[in-house]
């Protein structure tokens, strides 16, 4: 999968002179985090960690990630929707898992007290890595689906344009020219206007609900922007400020400051450390709420590798997406092997083969965020821990996936410059409204690649291991 710029890496004054430059334009796209000095202020700032050169994607994969996108958000709506599925998926995760069994627990809550909301927003990023089999033929595997706080749609709107002047400067034009306009931050925001439009409350405001440390502000910014521009007003929140001032109506309807909200789209909320008792009565509030929240409670249950490990047992995608044979066959095109870790015979048996053969697996927990996965002689440690204690069952196991690495030069502020071998994670970020029983949007709304050296096992551009990057269709 090379890239047809194996000649300039052979440069280094070239090299030079272009990432001094890449760095500046990166700077002036507003390619751009706060430091982590300054979290939560913008005095300072400096450039999003990306690539130097735009990476190598097969053509047909990455149609084939955009293809199957629509039908990741039918099955994630319908998972959403299906409450015996998730009591039935979950039932041994939630036993040993606090994080999901509290998440499971305001799930059952709101359903006892009948779903106030009626409008259905979900924003998910399918990600996905090329897997070079024993053929060397590279094959799209999903990595995992993201239905809560899918980051980076924002900056990614803004890295296309740093990759094609860089490839200018070191005399690509042409190469340049192939580069595909991508914009998420756009697509976001037309499903969450979508669903603050059949909210039907035209004074009615859409809430971010964001972390108490905020480096990654100007991703949401881009996001934010595109709804300032079609007259939607935007307020920024955080738990505490909800247990704080949030309160409902007799009609269930939300209001912060005095003001209704109409969506609540969170940039929050999917790891422990982000709860303590105060912000989950926060979350138990808005979800009880008549505001369309992105995502709710169920959809964000939808995401667990738990669920993600079921998907793949035969006849389960069949149940959930009845007379879709053809939305099926794509899906189930891009499963590597998922195994259960459940107490039983297959969980003693998976656990067993893992602990035999470390590097042939990854060990994932329910977490989202990156940095969580574990991998080689540490997952054999754990796995020897746990292998006779339920506690197991909070994890699964899934195929390694090989991918092809390729030289690249990764741009991280106060880091020297030095080529890399690295490998790519594609992200396609998909939008759909959903008003009762009426599918009134789903779409593919952009893509991200990232990008990391190879001796990182794991974590994405946010846990300060992967960089972001731009696709160069081979």
């Amino acid at each position: 999968m090379a890239a047809p710029w194996e000649d300039v890496l052979r440069d280094p004054a070239a090299i030079r002179e272009a990432a001094a430059a890449a760095v500046d334009w990166a700077l002036l796209e507003g390619v751009l985090m706060r430091t982590e000095g300054q979290p939560n202020a913008s005095d300072v700032v400096n450039y999003a960690p990306f690539t130097l050169l735009p990476s190598a994607v097969p053509s047909a994969l990455f149609e084939q990630a955009y293809a199957v996108q629509q039908d990741f958000n039918l099955l994630v709506d319908a998972i959403s929707q299906n409450k015996e599925f998730l009591e039935r998926t979950l039932a041994s995760t939630i036993k040993v898992d606090e994080f999901t069994a509290r998440l499971f627990r305001i799930h059952m809550q709101v359903l006892e007290e009948g779903l106030a909301q009626s409008v259905f927003l979900g924003i998910n990023r399918s990600d996905y890595m090329f897997d070079c089999g024993v053929d060397g033929t590279p094959a799209l595997k999903q990595i995992e689906i993201n239905t809560i706080a899918a980051s980076f749609g924002g900056l990614t709107s803004r890295t296309v344009a740093v990759h094609g002047r860089v490839l200018k400067v070191l005399g690509k034009s042409k190469e340049a020219s192939r580069l595909l306009p991508n914009n998420p931050s756009r697509g976001l925001a037309l499903g969450i206007a979508k669903a603050w439009e059949l909210y039907g409350s035209p004074s009615a405001v859409v809430m971010f609900l964001v972390e108490e440390v905020q480096r990654n502000i100007f991703d949401q910014r881009c996001v934010e922007n595109e709804l300032w521009n079609r007259n939607i007003r935007v307020i920024r929140k955080r738990f505490r400020d909800v247990f704080e001032k949030g309160s409902l109506d007799d009609a269930k309807r939300l209001y912060m400051d005095g003001q209704e909200v109409a969506v609540v789209y969170y940039r929050e909320g999917y790891v422990p450390k982000n709860y303590d008792q105060q912000n989950w009565e926060a979350r138990l509030l808005l979800e009880r709420s008549r505001a369309v929240k992105c995502p709710d409670i169920a959809t964000q249950l939808a995401g667990t590798k738990k669920v993600q490990q079921e998907l793949s047992r035969p006849g389960t995608l069949e149940r959930l997406l009845p007379g879709r044979a053809e939305a099926v066959a794509r899906i189930r095109a891009t499963f590597a092997g998922l195994y259960s870790l459940d107490v039983g015979e297959e969980g003693d048996k998976m656990a067993a083969a893992a602990i035999a053969d470390p590097d042939r697996f990854v060990l994932k927990p329910q977490r989202e965020g990156g940095g969580n996965n574990l991998y080689g002689e540490e997952l054999r440690q754990v796995l020897l821990k746990i292998k006779d204690s339920p506690e197991r069952t909070s994890y699964i196991l899934m195929d390694k996936i090989k991918p092809q690495p390729a030289l690249n030069y990764l741009l991280r502020a106060h880091s020297p410059l030095q080529v890399s071998q690295c490998i790519s994670e594609l992200g396609i970020f998909g939008v759909y409204v959903r008003q009762g029983e009426e599918m009134v949007m789903n779409k593919a709304a952009g893509h991200l690649l990232r990008t990391k050296a190879i001796e990182h096992a794991d974590g994405g551009v946010a846990a300060g291991v992967a960089v972001l990057d731009t696709p160069y269709l081979v």
